[in-house]
């Protein structure tokens, strides 16, 4: 495995999103938050997957033009159903919908993460994919979450984390793959480039201790 240098620029997560501040947060790293502006339209045959690696590395890259000497840290996730992209809805109607297709179904999430070292122009990249089997839940649990404006913000209208509803039944893969950023390849990612990460991925990642090699007590 190549390593480069501790970049002796800022960290810098290249996302607005809460949930990455939080995930990061919990890795215990000090960061700065710079939002990509990136063209998020998909091609008519673009895969999922394809289209989470693509805008990962777009967001990384746009991010690093202001940030020229810092470790760029960008995610991308696709909520996919059958193979079609479920994205952010648009209102109220479409997440009522989105929510009623997955309901008792399997579907994919599939995150690129993309880190960048902006000094010396190296980049590495991944897309990590997490089977979600949602539960069967009712059109008055649909109705609460949407009512409360959870749904706008989020790709397939969810949170995994949501601490009312709930909707997921099972996973096989990364947890926080779902959340939004797959600590435990970022862990590898930055620890192999040197970085340190005072705390190891948090242990609601289930596959912490597989995917990172490192035990949950950090030691």
């Amino acid at each position: 495995m190549e390593t480069i240098r501790q970049p002796s620029g800022p960290l810098v997560l290249a996302s607005s999103s809460p949930r990455r501040k939080q995930l990061l947060t919990a890795m215990g790293l000090s960061f700065i938050v710079a939002i990509p502006h990136v063209d998020e339209s998909v091609g008519e045959y673009e895969a999922p997957k394809d289209v989470a690696r693509r805008l990962c590395v777009a967001k990384a890259r746009a991010v690093s033009a202001l940030h020229a000497d810092g470790l760029i840290i960008a995610a991308d996730t696709v909520v996919a159903l059958d193979g079609e992209i479920l994205g952010k809805p648009l209102d109220a109607e479409h997440a009522t919908d989105m929510l009623t297709r997955l309901r008792n179904r399997q579907h994919e999430v599939h995150t690129g993460l993309a880190v960048l070292d902006a000094t010396k122009h190296r980049l590495r990249q991944e897309v990590v994919t997490t089977i979600v089997h949602m539960r069967n839940y009712n059109d008055d649990e649909i109705g609460h979450f949407v009512t409360g404006g959870n749904p706008f913000d989020k790709a397939g209208a969810y949170a995994i984390q949501h601490d009312t509803f709930h909707p997921v039944a099972s996973i096989i893969g990364c947890y926080t793959n779902v959340v939004g950023l797959p600590v435990c390849r970022l862990f590898v990612f930055l620890r192999d480039w040197k970085v340190k990460v005072p705390i190891a991925p948090p242990s609601q990642c289930l596959m912490a201790d597989v995917l990172c090699g490192w035990p949950r007590n950090g030691a």
